[in-house]
């Protein structure tokens, strides 16, 4: 949370406290020069008698009299100021308290309302995954030899998707250990009309055809070989097979297709055959994607 540091002017000096506000109170007259003028005894009265006519009572003294103003003055503030707190309490008791433990809003018709859940996805898949890295721009292209092998090794880089793009949501789920030996990931480009999703698509086809095989190194420097399988693309989907080698069976099912201006894609990455899964996960993606 950001803090909010508030102007403060130096030159102005702070309001005087209560202490030190004068009260209003005249101050006494002092002697000035010569005797004062004597006064004339009084008798002492016995006990039950009453004053003299025309005698004037003597005066209250000054500090009852204060006394009595500050206690009313005390309350009077506790009079205004106990109604406030209950008000005040009362509210802060009955305020709405905002919602706990709920997901947050999601815009109908976004990617990110199309994307299928974690939920949704294991039971297509048959198995538990939980949501994994997201992204909302494609990767650069890959580091991969040969080169006109980019569109085979990274479908979902902008090898395939370029800049033109206005949306862009990729994720991927992955079993519960956390291990990757299973995931599934799912990945939506939006573009400005149908054009230019068909044209991205094309893209992709084409350079499925290019690329038998390529040698991929990664952000650490590893490498990886890779063959690919691609069946005759249809007009609006492209199905292939990316098989890792010595990796003990280990490939990703990959499906493409264009569904308005949107290119969507699905891959299922296992030791055995995700090529059902990737059918069925991808109709279903398909389904909720609006254009």
């Amino acid at each position: 949370m950001m803090k909010h540091y508030w102007n403060q002017d130096p030159a102005t000096p702070a309001p005087p406290t209560w202490q030190q506000t004068p009260r209003a109170v005249p101050p006494q007259l002092g002697r000035s020069g010569g005797a004062a003028p004597s006064v004339p005894a009084q008798p002492v009265a016995g006990p039950g008698a009453q004053p003299p006519a025309g005698s004037v009572p003597p005066p209250v003294a000054r500090s009852s009299r204060r006394g009595v103003g500050v206690l009313r003055h005390w309350r009077l503030l506790v009079a205004a100021v106990v109604p406030c707190l209950l008000l005040a309490g009362t509210g802060w008791w009955f305020w709405p308290q905002p919602p706990t433990g709920l997901p947050p809003h999601i815009a109908e018709g976004t990617v990110q309302a199309n994307l299928l859940s974690a939920d949704s996805v294991s039971k297509l898949a048959g198995t538990t995954v939980v949501a994994g890295p997201q992204s909302n721009r494609p990767h650069a292209p890959l580091a991969v030899a040969p080169s006109e092998c980019a569109v085979a090794a990274g479908p979902t880089t902008q090898s395939v998707y370029g800049q033109t793009w206005k949306a862009f949501l990729s994720a991927t789920y992955q079993d519960v250990t956390g291990s990757g030996s299973y995931t599934v990931s799912q990945v939506i480009g939006v573009f400005p009309d149908r054009e230019k999703a068909t044209a991205a698509f094309r893209t992709l086809s084409d350079g499925l055809t290019k690329c038998p095989s390529s040698t991929l190194t990664d952000q650490a420097g590893r490498t990886s070989k890779w063959t690919y399988a691609a069946h005759a693309p249809f007009a609006v989907v492209v199905t292939w097979k990316a098989t890792q080698d010595g990796a003990a069976g280990w490939a990703c099912y990959h499906q493409a297709r264009v569904k308005g201006t949107s290119l969507l894609q699905v891959a299922v990455c296992q030791a055995g055959d995700g090529g059902p899964t990737v059918f069925t996960v991808a109709d279903e993606l398909t389904g909720k994607v609006t254009g």
